[in-house]
């Protein structure tokens, strides 16, 4: 039964424009599974041959980096400073983090940040509040989210091809994964972010 709900939910043209909106709504909230959408649709990719890997990376590329783009919009608007839950501890810690990294390598930071879901919106926001040239952020911001669109796609293509079962099995497992590498990476950068410099 789920088969073919599946299967049809990856050959639907509301497929990827789901994903893009899950995608797009990350780079903002945090809570939003983006990165699971992702790997689910790279699973299903595999698993029943639709959609294409190739339109599941674009698509993703193209909608994190307008989530982003937004993001520093927001920051270059209305700063990192607003808002309450901006001056939570911890939330300030991790805007600071980013501001005292950005102007040394923002490629590098932009890159990275885009892989750990909290630290992506505190250096998209602190980017823009801090005014870090749009060609240097968005040139970075674009790399970056080509490469964690194929990152994504590529870890729920993989257990779609190794992981027998079907696609209820390759989706479960994909999000599983997902979900536990973004907890693993989450807790690292968490603790570099406490950690004394």
């Amino acid at each position: 039964m789920a088969d073919p709900f599946l299967t049809d939910l990856a050959s639907s043209p509301w497929a990827l424009p789901l994903m893009a909106l899950l995608v797009f709504a990350d780079a903002l909230l945090v809570v939003i599974p983006g990165e699971v959408a992702v790997t689910a649709m790279g699973a299903l990719a595999v698993s029943t041959g639709q959609p294409p890997i190739v339109a599941v990376v674009a698509v993703a590329a193209a909608a994190a980096f307008a989530g982003d783009a937004v993001g520093y919009l927001l920051g270059r608007t209305v700063g990192i400073e607003r808002w309450r839950w901006m001056r939570h501890p911890r939330v300030a810690a991790a805007f600071a983090w980013a501001r005292g990294r950005l102007h040394r390598s923002a490629a590098t930071v932009v890159f990275t940040a885009r892989f750990i879901p909290f630290a992506r919106v505190a250096v998209t926001l602190t980017a823009g509040a801090t005014r870090v040239r749009p060609a240097r952020f968005l040139g970075a911001c674009g790399l970056a989210a080509l490469g964690w669109a194929v990152y994504q796609s590529l870890i729920g293509a993989a257990v779609g091809a190794i992981v027998p079962g079907g696609p209820v099995v390759a989706v479960i497992v994909s999000i599983v994964l997902a979900l536990g590498l973004g907890f693993a990476v989450d807790a690292v950068a968490a603790r570099r972010v406490r950690a004394p410099r």
